[in-house]
Formats: structure tokens, C-alpha cells, sequence
């Protein structure tokens, strides 16, 4: 049956050939005359006729000559590629279903290949280069006035000392009577919540920062962890999960492309406290019996930009010329707490970084796209580093914002050294997301645990084990497949160095991702 299924498909093929020869040999002076006159004209219309008696090909211009010889080439590659497959029954030109697999089709293949060819990258040279960037001076911390004069609202707000007996940074703070009336009036994310204390004839309200930040990656599980942790009896949050106030809105900014939009202040930012301040408030006057038993109540946000991003400083601050940025976000939390506690989670940079593509980018994903995009930036870092400092590109707001993709989000322990400069590492525990999803009990115990919480029952503990995953990967994004080989490739390669950096700064060879 393939044998005689193959010889019909050769015959109809065949067939079509000898109609297609005496086409050509009918009406080919007449299209070759009309393509050479009128440049190819694309309103050239063609009327198919009767097939000729083989006979009549004896009367050939020089044109029919040319034209025959044209078909009788394709003829012989047709008829080739159907003997040279055999038993497959398709022709050499056919499109293998391997080639379209995952998503994948030749011509994202064929980009990426291009594309390397074209911007080929001295990898090999350029890892040199960044293993001996990385072994640099860690940064210079300003000086405490320094940073209290660059900020002096805020600090001129919140106090240097918090309430003794509550685990929170709380604080009270004293209300005029002009404003106790409408106390949330123009606050951009207060819910009205907090009452008012009252003693020696004035008003108070309790306000309190987050006990601990979960500062980041973008992509990797923070929105899921978050909302795991929330729902810990013990654990009071922000109002909203991403405020990005500390990195951005503080001063007048969501994304600096986008434009000034108007400062947003600290009483606004206290403002997503409320309710938990409410919660302490009440906890309070349950303990107010003189045992003087401690609040456990702590609070927390979550906006992922807060460990590395500092490009609405550096904007607002380009005054200064400076080739690394002088003042962290670290800087003015720390000064502010010293004693906050801080969760990052982190995951293979490479992923992070396809997951980022698919997330924010809108339209014309494909994994051939994403190479392109990738492979410009790791050329756009290379030429930074060959003129400047590995910290002044990681933070450089200009090529930052000329890289297609996010790549230097990545790039961790880069950060991670930064914030090791003004806290502790006993203050800030670092996840990997493989370890989170493959052991999300350990993990979650291990977070609770570092924030010194009480154990979960029975019930609550599997009713946080089984909630829906948060913020997972759209199914039309699943349907563009992975990421191309060349491309992982050349993400991990230039990931390496980075990798074997943290890996050694957190004594954790997970933090390798078993490259090879």
C-alpha cells in the first residue's frame, strides 16, 4: 500500500508537470514579454486554456526554449525529493511537524539564527570580562545625615523610635482638631480605619511602617508568596500589595518614560497601614492589662521594584553626574528601620527573564522575537561594560532604558551586595522559587519561622497549601513554548559568572542552576 500510494503521488505529480510545461509553452512568451515590459506589473491576468497536443511542441522561440528548460529543472528537483524520501510520502520542501513543535517554527528558528550570525558575541571574552568586574570594592554608604538631609520630610514625619511592646514599627501621631474631621481626605491609598486616641486633651492615631518587605524578583513567585504569608493570622497587610512607593511614587513617578505624575507622600504611603494599625490598635487594649505582653502583629508590602530599582532617584537627581548612584533605596529604609526584615525571592535568571518578555510585553511574542531582544541587550551591556564600571551599568538609567528587556533585573548578587551594605544577613532571607514550588510547605515554614510567627493549624496550614497559584503564566503565553536553545544558551552563559558570585555569597550552590 506505500509502494503504490507513493507511485499514484509521483504520477499525479508528474501529470501536473506536463500541463504546466505545455502552459508555459502556450502562453510563456506572452507573461515573460508582459514581465519584462511592464517590470513585473502585479494586474497581469492569465486565462488558463486547453491543454495542446504534444504535437504542437515543435514551433519554440528562444523564449519557449527558456521557459521549457525552467520547468523541466523544477520537474527534476519535484521528482528527486519524492524518490530521495521514499516511503515518507511527503517532499523534501514539506515542513516536518518537529519544526513546528512547542510553538517553534521555522521561521523563529531561522531569526535566531540569523541573528546570531549577524550579531555574533565573543562570549567567552565577555565572561572574562565580567568575572573581573564582579570583584569590586563594595559601594560607599552615605552617612546617616546625609541621608536624612536628602529626604528630610520623610524623616521629619516618621520618627527615629517606635512603640516598645509591639513587634511593628508603630508610632502615634498627634491630630490637629482641623484635621480629625476627614482625616483621609486627598490620600491617594488611605481606607478609613484607624480611631483616634485620645489623652491630656489631644487626639492621637497609631501609625506603622511593614515589619518586613518582600523587595523582589519581578517574576519570581513574590505575588503567590505574598498572599500565602497574608494569610497567617499574625500577619497584617498593606492595602496594596505593590505600591512601589519607596522606588517610584515617592517621587512623582510609575515609570519615568510615562512622565511626572504627581509626588505621592509619606502620610499617603502610612495610609495602606490603616487597617492594620487598626487591628494592633485593638490588640493593644486587649493587653492592656500591665503584663505588658507583646503585639505580634507584623505588617508587610510587597512591591518587587524595591531592590533594584533606582532609576526615579537617579532621574530626579541627574544633576549630580554621577557614574553610580550615590544614594540606594536601602539607604532610606534602613536609616528610617534599621531593624526591618527583608524576604527576597529569586529564580534561574534565564526564566525570569523569558517570563518577564511574556508578561509585560503586549503583542508579537514569539521566541524568535525574544532572542533578538535578548541578544541586543547582552550586546548593549557589553558595550557599557567596556567603558564604565560594572554598578554604574547595572544602574544606568539611560542603557536601562534602551535595552528591549529587562536583563539586568537579573542580575542579583549585584543588588544583594548593595543591601548587605547597610543590613545585616540575618535580616534578609533569600528563597529560590525551584524550591518554593517543588517544597512549598518547607519553604513557607522556613519564611515564617524567619519572621518569628506562630505555628498554623492544622486546617489553616492545608487551606494555605492548597490555594490557587497567583499571578501564573497566561495560557496564551504557555502556547508560545519555551524559549529557543541558542537563546538559552547565550542567556546562561552570560548569566554564569553573576550565578557563581551569589552561589558563593550565600554559601548555596542552588543559586548555581546547574549550569553547565
Amino acid at each position: 500500500m506505500e509502494t503504490s500510494g507513493h507511485t499514484a503521488s509521483c504520477k499525479r505529480s508528474f501529470e501536473k508537470i506536463i500541463s504546466l510545461l505545455l502552459f508555459v509553452h502556450a502562453y510563456g512568451p506572452c507573461i515573460f514579454s508582459d514581465i519584462w515590459q511592464t517590470n513585473m506589473s502585479e494586474n497581469v491576468e492569465i486565462k488558463l486554456a486547453p491543454l495542446f497536443s504534444l504535437t504542437h511542441l515543435g514551433r519554440f522561440s528562444k523564449v519557449k526554449v527558456v521557459s521549457i528548460l525552467m520547468v523541466l529543472t523544477l520537474m527534476f528537483l519535484i521528482m528527486a525529493s519524492y524518490n530521495l524520501v521514499g516511503d515518507k510520502k511527503r517532499s523534501l520542501f514539506t515542513i516536518t511537524p518537529d519544526q513546528t513543535r512547542h510553538g517553534v517554527n521555522l521561521s523563529s528558528r531561522a531569526a535566531a539564527e540569523v541573528s546570531s550570525k549577524k550579531n555574533s558575541i565573543d562570549m567567552k571574552q565577555m565572561v572574562k570580562i565580567i568575572s573581573s568586574k564582579l570583584e569590586y570594592t563594595p559601594r560607599k554608604v552615605p552617612d546617616e545625615k546625609d541621608v536624612i538631609e536628602m529626604e528630610s520630610h520623610l524623616f521629619s514625619v516618621v520618627p527615629r523610635q517606635f512603640l516598645p511592646g509591639i513587634k511593628s514599627p508603630c508610632w502615634y501621631e498627634e491630630i490637629s482638631s482641623e484635621r480629625s474631621t476627614d482625616l483621609h481626605r486627598r490620600n491617594r491609598f488611605s481606607l478609613p480605619s484607624s480611631d483616634l486616641q485620645h489623652k491630656d486633651g489631644k487626639q492621637f492615631r497609631l501609625r506603622c511602617l511593614p515589619y518586613f518587605y518582600i523587595i523582589g524578583q519581578p517574576k519570581c513567585g513574590t505575588t503567590d508568596l505574598y498572599y500565602r504569608l497574608r494569610r497567617h493570622p499574625e500577619v497584617r497587610y498593606s492595602t496594596v500589595k505593590e505600591p512601589h512607593w519607596w522606588t517610584r511614587k515617592r517621587f512623582g513617578y510609575v515609570h519615568v518614560k510615562d512622565g511626572f505624575t504627581g509626588i505621592v507622600p509619606v502620610k499617603d504611603y502610612l495610609g495602606l497601614f490603616n487597617l492594620a494599625a487598626q487591628h494592633i490598635q485593638e490588640e493593644m487594649r486587649r493587653n492592656s492589662s500591665g503584663d505588658h505582653h507583646i503585639t505580634q502583629f507584623v505588617t508587610v508590602e510587597a512591591s518587587a521594584s524595591t531592590m533594584w530599582d533606582n532609576q526615579a532617584w537617579s532621574y530626579v537627581h541627574r544633576h549630580r553626574k554621577e557614574t553610580e548612584p550615590g544614594f540606594l533605596t536601602q539607604d532610606f529604609i534602613h536609616t528610617l528601620q534599621p531593624g526591618a526584615k527583608l524576604i527576597v525571592i529569586l529564580r534561574d535568571p534565564v526564566e525570569r527573564l523569558y517570563s518577564d518578555y511574556l508578561y509585560f510585553r503586549t503583542d508579537k511574542k514569539s521566541a524568535g522575537d525574544f532572542h533578538q531582544k535578548a541578544t541586543k541587550s547582552v550586546q548593549l551591556f557589553q558595550s557599557c561594560l567596556s567603558e564604565r564600571s560594572l554598578r554604574s551599568c547595572v544602574y544606568n538609567r539611560s542603557l536601562l532604558d534602551s535595552m528591549p528587556v529587562r536583563l539586568h533585573v537579573g542580575l542579583y548578587v549585584v543588588f544583594l551586595v548593595d543591601w548587605l551594605t547597610v543590613f545585616h544577613r540575618d535580616q534578609i532571607l533569600v528563597l529560590r522559587l525551584e524550591d518554593y514550588s517543588a517544597d512549598l510547605r518547607a519553604t513557607l515554614q522556613k519564611a515564617f519561622d524567619f519572621l518569628g510567627l506562630s505555628p498554623l493549624s492544622v486546617k489553616l496550614e492545608e487551606e494555605v497549601m492548597k490555594k490557587q497559584v497567583s499571578n501564573s503564566r497566561r495560557i496564551k503565553d504557555r502556547d508560545l513554548g519555551p524559549m529557543l536553545p541558542a537563546t538559552k544558551d547565550l542567556l546562561r552563559e552570560f548569566h554564569q559568572p553573576f550565578n557563581r558570585k551569589l552561589a558563593s555569597l550565600l554559601d548555596n550552590n542552588a543559586f548555581l542552576w546547574s549550569y553547565p
